[in-house]
Order: structure tokens, then sequence, then C-alpha cells
């Protein structure tokens, strides 16, 4: 199927939209780019870096709502997401094309029901039960490297592991932004020397992200937040299902 540059541009600004207000950019992305003919691995590499332009502006612009939690500095936080989002891109590139093919459906499956489950089940007065510094520690590594192996639906783990933290939800949103800029950074930089990566795809794709995210940003206390997370979790399903059927899973 033929997807011209003007489509992904309006597909990256509604993901820069999605990841700036409440995450799952990349369930608008990686399906377009599936349509566009790439592989599931070079979608997944393909949108993992055109969306990264709109997430380094969207962190450096809520930088001042930015902290760390009970234990852990920025500081410590940031070294952790970069270590983890280096270490999940190498494993992503180390991955055989078929084997990845086949986890994708799950992948998107996972990350759809935990998006769902943030957004819709889980009980705010969880947040009184504190993680230790370990704990935040452990979870925030397995977040990164999640995030740089594949990474849909790490914002909803972000908020879910910052508010039990203590976060508010306003400094919970503004740390997830720049740590899930920093994740994807050090996978990015390794995607860069990959042949997977469609470059006007992503010169397309990050155009509209970047201006996503800033209108997202400014849209934050604006958008009925529930709306955009229901749309999220109907779209992750409808692709979870597409990708089954087309892997031969479903009749």
């Amino acid at each position: 199927m033929h997807v011209t540059l003007a489509v992904l541009a309006t597909v990256g600004f509604i993901a820069g939209v999605q990841n700036s207000l409440a995450g799952g950019g990349s369930f608008v992305t990686f399906p377009v780019l599936l349509l566009s003919g790439l592989s599931p691995r070079a979608a997944n590499i393909t949108s993992a870096v055109a969306l990264f332009p709109g997430q380094l502006m969207t962190g450096y612009g809520s930088r001042r709502d930015v902290a760390g939690i009970q234990g852990l500095s920025v500081r410590a936080l940031f070294v952790i997401s970069l270590a983890g989002g280096g270490f999940g891109a190498l494993l992503l590139l180390a991955t055989p094309s078929d084997f990845f093919t086949a986890m994708v459906p799950w992948l998107v499956l996972f990350a759809t029901a935990v998006f769902a489950w943030g957004s819709f089940m889980r009980d705010p007065a969880s947040a009184r039960h504190r993680l230790n510094r370990s704990s935040a520690i452990i979870v925030q590594s397995a977040i990164a490297l999640y995030g740089g192996y594949f990474g849909g639906g790490i914002s909803i783990l972000m908020l879910a592991t910052l508010t039990m933290s203590g976060w508010s939800v306003r400094g919970a949103w503004a740390t997830k932004n720049l740590l899930a800029a920093v994740m994807n950074a050090a996978a990015v930089v390794i995607f860069a020397f990959s042949r997977d990566v469609a470059w006007k795809q992503v010169a397309a794709l990050g155009a509209g992200a970047i201006v996503g995210g800033q209108v997202g940003a400014y849209a934050f206390r604006r958008v009925n937040e529930k709306v955009l997370q229901i749309c999220i979790v109907l779209l992750g399903l409808a692709l979870a299902v597409g990708l089954f059927w087309r892997a031969g899973r479903l009749p």
C-alpha cells in the first residue's frame, strides 16, 4: 500500500500529541509503517528514530517539573534509562527478523494491556504503597530495556512507577517525558547505523511528531485524557488482532 509523505507527517503529528499527553504514539506509527511496506522490525526501528526528536523537545520543554524519586536522583534515573535503552536496542538488532515478527503481536498485546491497566484499572490509592530504592532501580531498568527493544507502553509503565514512588501526576508526566527521551536516545544512536531505518519515512514522521509534541505539551491540561486513552487502547487491540491474523494465528 502506498503511503504518502503527507500522510506520514499527519500520523507523526498525532503520535507526537499522544506521546506528550499519555503515550502510545508508536501504536499509530507502527501500523502505518507496516502498511508502507516495511517489515515489523524495520517499522519498529524506523518508528523509534522518527519519534525521538519530538520526545526530546517535549522532555526539554517539561524539564522544570522533573525531579528524582526517593533514593534516586535525576542523574541516577538518567543513567539507568540510557543504559537500559542501549541494551534493549542491541538486543533488538541481535534478534532475527522472523523471530521478532512472531513476537510483535504479543508485544503489542502486552503493551496495550499495561496501558489499559494503568489508564483505567489501577487504583490511585496504590500510590501510597511506595517503591523502595532497590525496587525502583529494578523496575526502571526493566522498563528501559523494554523501551529500547520495543517501546510501546513505556509511558504508562513509567507513570505507574513514578506515582507509586510518591510523585504527583504532573511531576510524573514531566519526568517520564525526559526519561523516555533518554532511553530512546541510546536506542536511536544504535539504530542510526542499521539498514532497517527508512529515512524518508523518518523525516516525514519526525517533522509531524515535533509539532505534535509541542501541541500535546500545551494541551496537557485542556484535552480529555480519558477519550485519548480509550482510543489508544482500541487501536492497540485492533493492531494486535490484525497482527495475529497476519501471522496465521487467527482464522
